[in-house]
């Protein structure tokens, strides 16, 4: 029975990640760790992460406390779809990644759902640590079939030539050229 939340014209009766096996423990290089649903609390985390990325930086993800709000709201938004939602990673009391998943359902590849990924942030002491991997492994195997998809995507800007090594050793292949129209804020 729907529960009353409506979705692109249609009834949604539960979150994409209900499906899924979540919170997931797994080891890394670092140690153990822990990829969980983000919670509004989990803000000021993820916005450090934003931050503490110098590509994202340069973009303004600098975690200035006049765009919190912004963040905060964009948060909100991405809980409480349920098509979205944003992970984040716990590893010694802190939250040190993070990344978003989108459920897509399309009409191409005979009516094949995508799952999109964005955002995928490692704090930068722990890069290189085996979390960033863990996290991608658990993307493709039990999330996407979990959840009935038959692609996972991703975009990755073009200077970023180590994130696209990573996902390269990773099995994703760099098949399609992204076009962006940035849009001036109102």
């Amino acid at each position: 029975m729907p529960d009353g939340r409506a979705a692109a014209g249609r009834w949604q009766t539960e979150d994409m990640l209900d499906a899924l096996p979540l919170p997931h423990p797994f080891e890394s290089r670092a140690g153990e760790a822990l990829l969980r649903r983000a919670t509004p609390a989990d803000a000021d985390a993820v916005i450090a992460l934003l931050a503490d990325d110098p590509i994202s930086a340069a973009r303004g993800d600098r975690a200035a406390e006049e765009d919190r709000p912004a963040y905060t709201a964009a948060l909100a938004e991405i809980l409480a779809d349920p098509s979205n939602d944003l992970l984040v990673v716990e590893h010694g009391g802190a939250i040190v990644g993070t990344l978003q998943l989108t459920l897509i359902p399309g009409m191409a590849r005979r009516g094949a759902k995508r799952l999109l990924v964005e955002a995928v942030r490692v704090r930068s002491d722990l890069r290189s640590s085996g979390i960033g991997s863990a996290v991608m492994r658990w993307v493709a195997d039990p999330a996407a079939p979990a959840l009935g998809a038959a692609l996972v995507q991703l975009t990755s800007d073009a200077a970023r030539t180590d994130a696209h090594r990573f996902y390269e050793r990773l099995g994703y292949t760099g098949s399609h050229i992204g076009f962006k129209l940035r849009i001036p804020r109102g």
